[in-house]
């Protein structure tokens, strides 16, 4: 289907959203699938090309690659990005036959090589390029692990097949130009994997007291004198180069540090060689994001999970990873809980506004909107009011005051909910008469109707409101699929005032409407931003990526919460799920990315042409119609993406 034009209305809907559908590409058989030609039996792969005993091919981002997927023809992958852009693909193994004894077919060593263009510049393994295994959950593909670089191995099982999912990030600064590399995949024996264990004892001896030896050395330099220190280093490199030297490593050496040099014995004319070529454009996509995106992470999660004190060192650092972490997805973060009613308390920085820290976050440029706390934060009461007075204060000299906005309640339905907003809002203008004030609605408030009818009374919560929200921020279900009603909404918006529209997706809206609901296709995860722009939102909000259910030891199972659609609020894992201490990306949360930076791509095509033409084009490549017609096939996507590119290049 991915492969395949045609709009999402002429697909067929998932038996189960988010569980076991969305579209094809996941082969949900009960029975056994056997690919053709399949072999069983011991086979050595020193002595047989990789290429008859593994499918290898390439799939687009945007596809739902599941364990049943069928082989297709490998070709080289070719993606095109703008500079401070990431571009990501994915390759697909499949064995043919088994060539280990131990339950698994066997295993594959995936080897990237630098990307290099004809000057000599570089996109460089482990920096620019990187390797993320693609692991189920429910049954879906979605999480992301990361794999080591620029060797990795990773197992493969009878007639299944397994994902790689390879990003390329380009830096801002890199020189335009095609640059061309390799990916090479080699089927491994399991008894000549390389480990240190399988070394002879007397080795493994030598190899240990040498680098205990380098640790002597370091450990020595504190408060020695420079010429000393200089002395030290020389010794300590000529340690490491008789290491490297040694015929451990034999095989092992690349020329002139890089990657894509090695030794002919360790990738021969059995592996398969996949070409990959990246095609960087001359102009970048902007530091800042254009449009706002600010996504929640709840700070009761972390505490639960990762068992920290609220207040404690620890919590602070784990907050800390987790903003830095999120803002590479051109995701504006804040912290949150949930009091009474739906009142919640947000914040973008745990440190208070004279706090070095707090310049740290709010000045980064990746960050396009920060949210301050209404309440203070480590005790989460109205007792220290008058300290949130002078960190606003305090914030209001800064320049980056603009970006500042106060989130206090989340969907209010009754008017105590809505009057406590003007109440709320009321003590906070009277020392901020400039705080933008952010309120997520689907609804007036249902115990005294503000119109006749639900959508009217919708359209009235901006006259209710005023002067006490600058920014209506809402649900996109309340427009199904009527695209046409957006101008309704804008025309209560009062711009000139600098009130502002912005949008959120959350429960709903359900398939076929764009959505992060696990096992939506994934042009349908991307839609949300096309949406975003052809609707005309100055921004977007999301009430949570790591809300999962509550869980006291880090490698816990994930489950999702009960009575929301898998997927929902969940866009990233924790590490030790996976057995790495690093968090785990969703595929989801990449295609997020991708579509911000189609908005990117969007926004420089309507300063050349116009706002119509960039929404002309989004219709004219069959990318985006409505919230019911967009591709489900990744060609548009990119056929969009370069005709921006060649319309705008000079």
């Amino acid at each position: 289907m991915e492969n395949s034009g045609g709009s999402a209305q002429d697909t067929s809907t998932p038996p189960l959203e988010g569980v076991s559908g969305g579209g094809t590409s996941y082969g949900w058989s009960n029975g056994e699938v056997h690919g053709s030609g399949y072999l069983r039996g011991t086979v050595d792969p020193t002595e047989v090309r990789t290429a008859d005993l593994l499918h290898v091919w390439s799939m687009p981002s945007t596809a739902n690659v599941g364990q049943q997927e069928m082989p297709r023809p490998m070709e080289p992958i070719k993606l095109l990005a703008a500079r401070n852009e990431r571009e990501s693909t994915q390759i697909a193994l499949r064995p043919k036959v088994s060539w280990a004894g131990s339950g698994i077919a066997g295993v594959a060593q995936i080897h990237c090589t630098d990307l290099c263009s004809t000057s000599g510049d570089r996109l460089v393994v482990g920096q620019s390029l990187s390797l993320r295994h693609v692991a189920a959950i429910l049954g879906v593909p979605d999480a992301l692990v990361p794999l080591d670089l620029p060797v990795s191995q990773i197992n493969l099982n009878p007639m299944e097949t397994s994902v790689i999912w390879v990003s390329v990030d380009v830096p801002t600064e890199q020189p335009p130009g095609l640059y061309e590399g390799e990916i090479i995949i080699s089927a491994m024996k399991e008894d000549t994997l390389s480990s240190v264990h399988g070394l002879p004892k007397f080795e493994r001896h030598q190899i240990h007291s040498e680098i205990k030896s380098c640790l002597d050395i370091v450990g020595a330099i504190d408060d020695k004198p420079c010429e000393d220190v200089v002395e030290r280093v020389k010794s300590l490199s000529a340690t490491l180069q008789r290491v490297l030297l040694s015929p451990t490593f034999l095989g092992c050496c690349s020329n002139n540090g890089s990657s894509d040099m090695m030794d002919e014995d360790v990738f021969n004319d059995l592996s398969v060689q996949l070409k990959l070529s990246v095609t960087v454009w001359e102009f970048s996509i902007p530091v800042t994001p254009s449009l706002p995106a600010v996504f929640g992470i709840s700070e009761t999660v972390i505490e639960d999970r990762y068992g920290v004190e609220h207040g404690s060192d620890e919590w602070y650092n784990a907050l800390d990873q987790h903003f830095k972490w999120l803002l590479q997805y051109r995701i504006s973060p804040f912290f949150c809980r949930w009091g009474n009613g739906m009142r919640v308390l947000a914040y973008t920085c745990p440190w208070p506004a004279d706090h070095s820290k707090s310049d740290e976050y709010y000045s980064d440029p990746r960050l396009a909107a920060y949210a301050v706390p209404f309440a203070p934060i480590l005790s989460g009461s109205d007792a220290a009011k008058s300290s949130l007075q002078k960190e606003v204060e305090l914030l209001k000299t800064k320049s980056h005051w603009k970006k500042a906005y106060f989130y206090l309640w989340d969907e209010p339905m009754t008017l105590e909910h809505y009057n406590s907003i003007r109440s709320m809002s009321t003590e906070l203008r009277t020392y901020a008469p400039d705080a933008r004030v952010l309120t997520t609605y689907y609804s007036g408030p249902n115990d005294a109707p503000l119109a006749p009818t639900n959508f009217e009374a919708f359209l009235e919560v901006p006259n209710f409101l005023r002067p006490h929200t600058q920014i209506y921020c809402t649900s996109e279900l309340m427009l199904g699929n009527r695209d046409d009603l957006v101008d309704d909404i804008i025309s209560e918006i009062q711009a000139d005032n600098g009130e502002e529209w912005w949008t959120y997706v959350c429960l709903g809206p359900s398939d076929p409407q764009p959505n992060w609901h696990l096992g939506m296709r994934g042009t349908q995860h991307r839609a949300v931003m096309w949406r975003v722009w052809k609707e005309g939102g100055t921004g977007f909000l999301y009430w949570g990526s790591n809300c999962y259910e509550k869980a006291t030891v880090a490698s816990a199972e994930i489950k999702f919460r009960r009575g929301l659609p898998p997927g929902d609020g969940v866009l990233f894992y924790p590490g030790e799920v996976f057995s790495t201490n690093q968090l785990v990306a969703s595929m989801r949360l990449e295609r997020i990315l991708s579509g911000l930076q189609d908005i990117e791509y969007l926004k420089l095509y309507a300063s050349k042409y116009g706002r119509q033409a960039s929404l002309a084009l989004l219709e004219k490549t069959g990318v985006y119609q409505g919230p019911e017609q967009y591709t489900s096939s990744h060609m548009p996507i990119d056929t969009m993406r370069a005709e921006v590119y060649y319309a705008c290049r000079f």
